[in-house]
């Protein structure tokens, strides 16, 4: 998460207003809200890559892949954010103060940043694993062919696997399968 936006003690409504008429994302949690860092040509190109894997690969059953532009909440922390990519499996459901805001993502793919990484992987994992309908969390490095998979359990812990050139990381919780090398060559990226 960037520096705050020197934005204190706003209430979740107040960050949606403030949302609807910004031009710039921002991240609401415990009446914070900070802008979310810029996105560079390496970034959008595998956030492009991996939604159209995606995509392709979710075709006619009953998960759908969202861009970057669907917010996500955490109601068990109030995290509000907007994940690289979202599967969600079955019927939106909305957060009860926003309809425009999903409660129910089952996979969120996260491509990292060296400015966001620490985070990404830290302490917003520990929001998001707290979203009873997610499945998985999947890390895509931007700096080097590297794709991280944390799945959750049957018994509730995490399991992480992670594949590198040569190797393909399975979505087992919408049967989905991302292979490294294509996910970076669909995206012009090596590293």
């Amino acid at each position: 998460m960037g520096a705050p936006a020197h934005l204190h003690g706003y209430s979740f409504k107040e960050y949606l207003d403030l949302e609807g008429a910004s031009n710039v994302k921002h991240e609401f949690l415990d009446g914070e809200i900070y802008a979310m860092a810029g996105g560079t040509p390496a970034h959008a190109a595998l956030t492009l890559a991996v939604g159209g894997a995606l995509l392709a690969q979710l075709r006619g059953g009953p998960c759908r892949a969202f861009s970057s532009d669907l917010r996500i909440r955490v109601p068990a922390t109030g995290l509000a954010t907007y994940p690289d990519v979202t599967v969600v499996c079955g019927p939106l459901e909305a957060d009860p103060d926003s309809g425009a805001t999903v409660t129910n993502p089952a996979v969120i793919i996260e491509v990292l940043s060296p400015s966001t990484k620490d985070y990404d992987l830290g302490e917003k994992f520990e929001h998001y694993r707290k979203l009873p309908s997610l499945q998985a969390v999947v890390y895509v490095w931007r700096t080097e062919k590297r794709v991280e998979s944390r799945t959750r359990a049957p018994d509730g812990s995490w399991v992480s696997r992670e594949a590198r050139s040569g190797a393909s990381v399975a979505i087992d919780a919408v049967r989905c399968t991302l292979e490294v090398d294509a996910v970076y060559q669909d995206a012009g990226v090596t590293g």
